[in-house]
């Protein structure tokens, strides 16, 4: 067997490893018999100890029990190297690679079992505050739950599609009711997209209500500034004039595209048809100065069908 020739020194690779902290043994483990197979060193954590050499061994079980030795030795010192004091001093004693490594996987199983208690707590409790993007608190709530597989603890999609639903803010109310009432359920990459396009239009539709609001303001201002010192105003309007004005707000609504009722809503509807719908009953809500605590009883009354379980 040629001599193995080590390229750069063991030190230089075990502090190019993450150091094991009890919470990161996957990995921790896939860096060591990375860094181990480069040098090739891991033939101790491929194999069992062969049997000890006799006078009657040959010169190739020789070669190989020297090369296990070598490689048990070294692997022992490399792991103990990227191992926290705190945790290496109260792992058990012993002399083999292999067990080593057994030791400080059930280690880390012991932290995992807190860890992924601390994440699931974290994932049922999360709520969007808008501090962040939809996409990040999305993205968030799925590395969570990925984190949550490696432990060994697998979040089914559908729970996880429903956690994200309940940490959205009371503004998303219209869209949770109406995607609770669909026959066809989404996915998170589906409900992530829409989340994102319901997040744009909220956005959108708050700058909108802000112009609007500053220019009424702006309205009343002159009208207080041109009736200053003048005594209160007196408006006497006859039948006729309240008629003519409830005509120009009706063709007022028609130039801008809003509907004097709230289409049903149907379960059979498409995403797509469902985001356009849900978008035309914020328009209409929102030019009618609904209140938010009365939206979602009204919008209810106009769903068809009923939620799926």
């Amino acid at each position: 067997m040629d001599q193995v020739h080590i390229p750069v020194s063991l030190h230089s690779h075990a502090t190019s490893i993450p150091i094991f902290n009890g919470l990161n043994f996957f990995d921790w483990s896939e860096q060591v018999q990375f860094h181990l197979g480069v040098l090739d060193l891991d033939l101790a954590l491929q194999v069992e100890k062969p049997a000890a050499i006799t006078n009657a061994s040959g010169n190739e079980e020789r070669a190989h029990y020297k090369a296990w030795e070598r490689s048990n030795r070294l692997s022992l010192m490399f792991m103990r190297m990227s191992i926290a004091n705190n945790i290496k001093s109260a792992l058990p004693k012993t002399e083999s690679a292999k067990e080593f490594m057994e030791f400080v996987k059930e280690r880390s199983q012991t932290a995992d079992k807190s860890l992924a208690g601390t994440l699931m707590g974290t994932l049922t409790t999360m709520k969007f505050d808008g501090s962040r993007t939809m996409h990040e608190h999305v993205i968030e709530m799925t590395n969570i739950a990925a984190r949550l597989k490696s432990l060994g603890m697998e979040v089914d999609e559908n729970f996880l599609v429903q956690f994200i639903l309940n940490s959205l803010s009371s503004e998303y109310g219209p869209f949770q009711m109406n995607y609770n009432t669909m026959k066809d359920k989404w996915n998170v990459h589906e409900l992530h997209s829409m989340l994102v396009q319901e997040e744009t239009r909220l956005k959108n539709q708050g700058n909108h209500s802000i112009h609007y609001v500053n220019h009424q303001g702006a309205g009343k201002k002159i009208e207080k500034r041109h009736g200053k010192g003048k005594g209160q105003l007196k408006i006497c309007e006859s039948s006729a004039k309240i008629q003519k004005a409830i005509a120009m707000e009706d063709c007022k609504c028609q130039e801008i595209g809003m509907r004097s009722e709230i289409l049903e809503f149907h379960v059979s509807l498409q995403p797509k048809e469902f985001l356009e719908w849900l978008a035309s009953v914020e328009e209409i809500l929102e030019f009618k100065e609904v209140s938010e605590d009365k939206r979602v009883p009204l919008v209810a009354t106009r769903s068809h069908g009923r939620a799926m379980m």
